[in-house]
């Protein structure tokens, strides 16, 4: 999947400790983030642009196969790059290769030859150790090192190496110039694996967490696909909001009103997500199976239309189950595994937005319809899309005091996970605007409950540290022992005014923050 955006917080790292291990530094890196959330576009984008004849990279899908046929396509990458720059035409056919490489390489090709000669005898111990020890072999040889990419890397489980973590953690140890690049899609399976098996005192993995594009880089991704088309601001910040920013879903909407001229959003989604062959309802069916082929699949589907409905507290959806608390850990604990999921205190979140709506508005609908009459179901789930639309549209031309002023009226002294702190969020009595007097933020918000006073500032603009320093004196002038002070921005904040708000022990919220909350009361995101 291409997209049209590099995500430069991402490639920069990775070029930097690739340039780190040719000085003698060795660090590897664990990419993980969701599927379709353009970890793969961010490795093709980098190595596309990447050049360096003192390093080989080694790209390599991980993928359920046997182990000759891993060895031999991960020795056939590791000399067709290698002989990438020789000046002689390659083909992609092993014999070839290692015959072209033994004049330049004698000992790595001994060595390929040795393993190739194992594997025809069905000899599998150390074949991996052996694998990876090529590109030590190489370095030693040439003087080049090596990038080792794995993409889906848990899938190494399955090419028949038994212990293959202890064995791999043993090489992490000792090799100085072959690095490592990890990507998976399974947030939860690979965050065990790391912190369980691959945690190593020397050779340890830098996790990248990949996140879908923020705001900014959503819009600027639309701008640059639609920019001929005369499409509302208001309907590409709808977009924003909908997609969550995963650049799958922003490309197959954007082709869809490309392929239309701009007509007709709501009709674009409906093909996309309602219709049988439409490519995210197909996309999200196959996806269901997990849960439809498990022992309690009823309660996952329970769960998640549950969550995706807006009733996503643990204590209500235990009571809509009839579930104790320990049975709905379990189903919890499934879902979470298999990262459908995510946990913020007391609250779940499906992490994939547009498949929150799929299970409300189309799977839901489908199964509770008596009928079956399908142009009846298409014709409700048009008018759903329309209303979310016009919700949306309208929500975003409240300011944005109106809309934190509804949302802090939705707490219940219910607890989430906010900036890795833990957020109780106070039951309120009252709730009034706030005028300050001095400097550059002028507008705010106090809620007191029963045993908290929470002071809000809020500000357009980018936060400074006059702002935290001159927030905190207006903070002075309230007595109450249980203060909860914030800072409300929807631009940047200012590392000076990060620190500061630390000392004066505030909170600064940016526009993440704030979606994190709404995204949590089912709320429209805030586009800046």
């Amino acid at each position: 999947m291409s997209t049209y955006l590099e995500r430069k917080q991402y490639s920069q790292v990775i070029e930097k400790r690739i340039r780190d291990l040719k000085d003698g530094y060795r660090q590897n890196i664990a990419i993980i983030g969701d599927e379709l959330v353009g970890k793969t576009s961010i490795i093709f984008n980098f190595l596309k642009k990447f050049y360096d004849p003192r390093i080989i990279t080694i790209y390599l899908e991980a993928r359920p196969e046997t182990l000759p046929s891993f060895a031999r396509r991960f020795i056939g990458v590791l000399l067709y790059n290698f002989l990438n720059n020789s000046g002689d035409a390659l083909k992609e056919d092993l014999d070839f290769l290692i015959d072209k490489s033994s004049k330049y390489i004698p000992k790595t090709v001994d060595k390929i030859k040795s393993i190739l000669s194992e594997l025809e005898k069905r000899k599998r111990s150390n074949i991996f150790t052996d694998l990876m020890s090529l590109c030590e072999i190489l370095h030693s040889e040439t003087g080049k090192c090596c990038v080792v990419i794995f993409d889906e890397f848990h899938n190494l489980e399955n090419i028949g190496i038994k212990n293959i973590y202890p064995e791999w953690s043993k090489l992490l140890m000792v090799q100085k110039s072959t690095m490592y690049i990890i990507i998976s899609s399974l947030k939860f399976k690979a965050k065990t694996i790391l912190s369980k098996n691959l945690s190593l005192l020397f050779g340890n993995f830098e996790t990248l967490n990949i996140e879908p594009f923020d705001t900014l880089t959503s819009e600027q991704y639309l701008g640059q696909k639609l920019g001929k088309l005369n499409i509302n601001p208001g309907l590409k910040n709808f977009l924003v909001n909908f997609t969550g920013g995963y650049p799958f879903y922003l490309k197959v909407i954007t082709d869809g009103l490309i392929k239309s001229n701009g007509n007709n959003l709501a009709e674009i989604i409906e093909e996309a997500l309602f219709d049988s062959a439409g490519i995210l309802n197909q996309r999200f069916s196959n996806y269901l199976k997990k849960f439809l082929d498990s022992t309690h699949s009823q309660d996952y589907i329970s769960l998640l239309h549950l969550t995706a409905n807006g009733n996503n507290k643990i204590k209500d959806i235990a009571h809509h189950m009839h579930k104790t608390k320990k049975e709905l850990d379990l189903k919890i604990s499934r879902l979470l595994e298999l990262d459908a999921i995510t946990r913020s205190g007391d609250f779940l979140k499906i992490n994939d937005r547009i498949f929150g709506f799929w299970i409300k508005f189309v799977y839901q609908e489908k199964n509770q319809s008596l009928t079956f009459d399908a142009k009846n179901q298409k014709d409700v789930f048009r008018k759903n899309i329309e209303l979310m639309i016009k919700d949306f549209l309208d929500n975003a031309q409240k300011p944005l005091v109106e809309r934190m002023t509804e949302i802090l009226k939705l707490f219940e002294d219910d607890t989430m996970q906010l900036e890795r702190k833990k957020l109780r969020l106070s039951h309120f009595r009252e709730i009034k605007p706030l005028e300050f007097n001095r400097g550059n933020i002028r507008q705010g918000l106090i809620g007191r409950s029963s045993d908290a006073l929470w002071i809000m500032a809020i500000k357009q603009d980018c936060l400074t540290e006059d702002d935290i320093t001159e927030f905190a004196k207006e903070c002075k002038k309230y007595r109450h022992k249980l203060q909860k002070k914030i800072i409300v921005t929807l631009r940047d904040i200012e590392d000076n005014a990060k620190l500061r708000a630390l000392e004066e022990k505030i909170w600064t919220w940016d526009i993440n923050s704030v979606n994190q909350i709404f995204d949590l009361f089912s709320k429209p995101r805030v586009i800046a």
